[in-house]
């Protein structure tokens, strides 16, 4: 046992142990998120019950959320109903019951005692709407062009399907002209105002120049008058097909197309039908925009912001954490100065983030983009353009945080390099600028590409910086889109990973957002290492270029 442990053998299966127990917790970790997150879109059944809570008998339509066992003194101690219940524990259900303008809440809790009957019948539909929530309940008709036809006639749904469809198609129509043509005409105006401001300020606006100013602007209302009339018709088309609807208290209620989302009857679908709708739904949540307070609709622009505010930081940080580490290695002497650049670079990759944050808010966001504002966007204060929180001071904030990691990184790959290629390129008359442009700095590109891959790694998971420089709960436009300059870098974002902490703690309802706080969270796991795997491809192409350098 002794000359077993002195041959080393026990540290070796010690590290693979270590090595294969993290490797199955984070791939445990994954597994688990995705499957809270991803049962999300997958259509529950619709049960109708027959309940008896607080002595009064009601029916209850709604989707099964979670089961729990809990003891029987806890439901005595909050005073709920445990006639007949005889055992320790009692099985309690959370139903999600939706109709939240007729129903107090949007979920409840039944215990088993209280729930008089069960079943899953046929031909319930849930209604998703643009606000208020789902909706369900059992379709009795439908109003086509102010005709009102018994869903009796439409067994098979086809109709309410082609209504629904058209119904999207023309509020998709009504949101691209508002955003697009619309948004477009209200920004030239205010850049036209903005201008005449300028002219102002510098005391250079003539009678001409105003004249024109006010013919464009004129120009401009003109046509925003014939798109405002136009929206206006697309609306009311949209709200003039109506769904009638009876709900859990035998009620009919009315529900406008145009706030009708989609429409499905998950009791009467089979397998492969639900694995469509989850995969419709998957696709719905990546591509479209947050509802109600972030509790509903999707995550897109949270994607794009996380996505776009990483590669912004990549551009920044790669350039200063190679320039610094070729500063350092190869022209930098070994004295007290450069020993001194080497710790501080260090103990900076020690700070704490919201650390950087504060830097980020002081420095980057009220001296110097209030510095820009002041010389260059006279005309738009006192309202900030870049002495504003927005995504390039986020990219900023979060180049100086990883830049240690790239400066390390870089270093490394430059000290495995032999002198004897930097003396041989010399030797053959090449200067020290070629010989570092042409010969070190493509061997040291997969060393480069490493700490870029661990810098996009830790930048996409950082929140607390970003809450002070440019993350917003709901940004109303892209930093990207088709007004000039088209890149809008002094605009606020969201970003996956503050999107997970407003909806997990900040959300006004919590049992409907939990679910998609592990979407969410599987979402940004899967965009990392997107943007991992792509560096990783670049780097090993890399290393296939210029490997003969190595040799």
């Amino acid at each position: 046992m002794k000359k077993w442990f002195k041959s080393g053998n026990p540290w070796i299966w010690m590290t693979a142990g270590a090595v294969s127990i993290s490797l199955v917790a984070v791939i445990g970790l994954l597994l688990l998120i995705a499957a809270r997150g991803l049962v999300y879109f997958w259509p529950s059944p619709v049960l109708e019950m027959e309940v008896n809570q607080f002595g009064e008998q009601q029916t209850v339509i709604g989707e099964l959320y979670e089961t729990e066992l809990v003891p029987i003194e806890r439901l005595k101690a909050s005073g709920a109903n445990i006639e007949g219940l005889n055992d320790d524990f009692v099985e309690r259900f959370l139903i999600k019951t939706g109709n939240r303008e007729y129903v107090s809440l949007d979920f409840r809790w039944l215990t088993e005692n209280e729930i008089l009957s069960k079943q899953q019948p046929k031909g319930i539909a849930v209604v998703e709407r643009r606000t208020n929530g789902n909706f369900y309940g059992y379709v009795e008709g439908i109003v086509r062009d102010g005709e009102t036809i018994d869903a009796s006639q439409d067994a098979q749904h086809e109709l309410l399907f082609e209504l629904l469809d058209r119904s999207n198609d023309i509020i998709d129509k009504a949101d691209s002209l508002q955003r697009h043509d619309i948004g477009g005409i209200n920004y030239s105006i205010e850049r036209l105002r903005l201008k005449q401001r300028k002219y102002e300020l510098n005391n250079e606006l003539t009678e001409q120049r105003l004249a024109e100013i006010e013919a464009e602007t004129e120009q401009l209302h003109q046509q925003y008058l014939v798109l405002e009339k136009q929206l206006f018709g697309y609306r009311d088309e949209a709200r003039r097909d109506q769904l009638i609807i009876r709900d859990m208290r035998g009620e009919l209620v009315t529900i406008p197309m145009d706030n009708v989302l989609d429409v499905f009857f998950p009791n009467d679908m089979n397998v492969l039908q639900k694995f469509g709708h989850w995969v419709h739904q998957a696709s719905k949540f990546v591509i479209s925009e947050p509802r109600e307070a972030n509790t509903e609709g999707g995550v897109f622009p949270a994607i794009f912001g996380t996505v776009f505010m990483v590669m912004l930081m990549a551009v920044i940080v790669t350039p200063l954490g190679v320039v610094a580490a070729i500063y350092l290695h190869e022209y930098a002497g070994n004295n007290s100065f450069t020993r001194l650049i080497r710790i501080a670079v260090i103990n900076l990759a020690g700070v704490p983030s919201i650390v950087y944050g504060v830097f980020g808010l002081g420095f980057f966001v009220y001296m110097l983009g209030g510095s820009i504002d002041s010389l260059f966007y006279q005309e738009s204060l006192p309202t900030p353009t870049f002495g504003s929180p927005g995504v390039i001071w986020a990219a900023l904030t979060l180049a100086i945080l990883t830049l240690p990691v790239v400066i390390v990184s870089t270093e490394e790959g430059l000290s495995r390099i032999p002198s004897a290629v930097r003396q041989g390129s010399l030797a053959l008359g090449a200067t020290k600028a070629e010989t570092l442009w042409r010969i070190v700095i493509p061997m040291a590109s997969p060393a480069i590409m490493t700490g870029l891959i661990l810098a996009v790694a830790r930048a996409a998971g950082e929140v607390a910086p970003l809450m002070l420089v440019g993350v917003v709960k709901l940004a109303p436009t892209l930093p990207l889109d088709g007004n000039f300059p088209f890149v809008h870098l002094e605009r606020k974002f969201m970003h996956l990973g503050f999107h997970i902490y407003d909806v997990g703690f900040q959300s006004p309802n919590v049992e409907a957002a939990r679910p998609l706080v592990y979407a969410t969270a599987f979402l940004l796991v899967t965009v990392i290492i997107g943007l991992n795997l792509a560096a990783i491809q670049i780097r090993n192409r890399l290393r296939e270029k210029f490997k003969t350098l190595d040799q």
